[in-house]
């Protein structure tokens, strides 16, 4: 293919940035047609828009942020009865709060606190379905809601089911002491209802990941497994 000369090659070039520009043109004056088109429907698509996104806002700070204090409120209340003693107005006063503001997360928290009281009682059917109420993103705290739920089964005589919920109790958590604890419960467990196999799995599993917190116990644990029948 021939080579074209300078100043052919400018030319040709001149002559493509005129026509890159002429594009440009009919592109902006397509545009322009296309507003006054559709000017109309598009502003009322951008008010839409602008309208649900001061909707949202609008709903976080009237709405969601007095509604969590409220809340935090009538938890603190309740929280001054129990540290009091006084179970019964603390029962009440978590019990409102969650009716009132079972949305937010302290609503859901109180529900595991009326759990807890409900336990102490040995209400436990009542406490496990208060605790199964509560919900959180903690999963700290997820593991101690499955532990407590694993407490009251015991106490309604369910072990298997108890063991099935020290086990989710026992995953749930990334912090290591809260999984050697309910690992270590469930291990305990296991003994007591002479599943000595699991047992053993339970306190192998202490002693591979978690002897920083176990001091050795778990060796001890270990051999009553292989003798209690």
């Amino acid at each position: 293919m021939a080579k074209l000369g300078k100043n052919a090659q400018e030319e040709l070039e001149g002559k493509e940035t005129v026509e890159f520009f002429k594009d440009l043109d009919r592109e902006a004056l397509n545009t322009e047609k296309f507003l006054e088109k559709y000017q109309k429907p598009l502003s009322i698509a951008f008010v839409v828009l602008i309208a649900g996104v001061l909707g949202f806002f609008g709903y976080q700070q009237f709405i969601v942020a007095p509604k969590n204090a409220e809340a935090v409120k009538t938890y603190l209340a309740a929280q001054k009865n129990l540290t009091e003693g006084k179970d019964k107005e603390a029962f009440g006063g978590f019990m409102g709060t969650y009716n009132e503001y079972s949305s937010t997360e302290i609503g859901k928290l109180s529900a595991y606190n009326a759990g807890l009281i409900k336990f102490k009682e040995g209400k436990f059917q009542e406490a496990y379905d208060l605790l199964d109420k509560f919900s959180s993103d903690n999963k700290t705290l997820m593991a101690m809601k499955y532990g407590a739920m694993a407490d009251a089964k015991s106490g309604l005589n369910k072990n298997d089911e108890a063991l099935s919920l020290l086990d989710k109790a026992a995953s749930a958590s990334d912090d290591p002491y809260t999984s050697y604890y309910f690992t270590r419960k469930a291990g305990i467990l296991a003994l007591g209802m002479k599943k000595n196999t699991e047992a053993k799995k339970y306190f192998t599993t202490i002693d591979e990941k978690y002897q920083d917190y176990d001091n050795g116990m778990s060796d001890s644990y270990i051999e009553m497994s292989k003798y209690l029948n």
